[in-house]
């Protein structure tokens, strides 16, 4: 599905809406449904196997040289640990990817993030801090609108995901889990927003 051509991204203070017929949405006939979009969701449990992968990585690298569990090291780790903490780190951004060419594609929903700016805009120094914020707030504000219920809270996630990443610098298997735990919360409620039939409500 080619999402990043399928609405204009707005400014990053509009928290997206209803609207009648979806922006340049070729699928506004309603061709995409519900089930198709949850198949679409990310797969936590890759996540998680990336997860146990770090912790062995990290296993071994303790067994290597027990030096390592005496302080905190910012360079470069092991090889063990680097590789399946890079891939993790790589399918962490897939998954976002994914949240937002699913919500691109919702019938009558209006997307204020790009697919692509979801990831990218998680490479900028500072800025990126903000940014583990606000995508989760944008995915928290169709859950509780689509739901019309608050049944997601707006910071929370972002918090969880900010804390994941803190983690990550000095346990990479346990960052990586706490990463991919907060994901499948995000998915779950996703899940349930897009079982849930959209509410015709008047907005435009």
């Amino acid at each position: 599905m080619r999402a990043d051509t399928l609405f204009k991204d707005e400014a990053l203070t509009i928290v997206g809406k209803f609207v009648a017929t979806p922006v340049g949405n070729p699928f506004a006939a309603g061709a995409v449904t519900g089930p198709e979009l949850i198949s679409r969701l990310p797969k936590i449990w890759i996540g998680y196997l990336l997860a146990f992968a770090t912790l062995i990585g990290e296993m071994i690298a303790v067994a290597r040289n027990p030096e390592i569990v005496k302080g905190v090291q910012f360079g470069v780790p092991p090889l063990e640990i680097f590789l399946p903490a890079f891939l993790a780190a790589v399918y962490w951004l897939v998954c976002i990817h994914r949240y937002h060419v699913v919500l691109a594609n919702v019938p009558g929903w209006q997307h204020p993030i790009n697919p692509a700016r979801a990831v990218w805009f998680h490479l900028i120094p500072f800025f990126n801090v903000y940014w583990v914020f606000r995508w989760p707030y944008a995915i928290a504000v169709f859950v509780n609108q689509r739901m019309n219920a608050r049944m997601m809270s707006l910071w929370t996630p972002g918090a969880s995901l900010f804390i994941a990443l803190v983690c990550r610098v000095f346990d990479p298997a346990l960052g990586t889990a706490m990463l991919f735990f907060t994901c499948s919360f995000i998915s779950r409620r996703l899940k349930r927003a897009l079982e849930t039939p959209m509410i015709a409500s008047g907005q435009s």
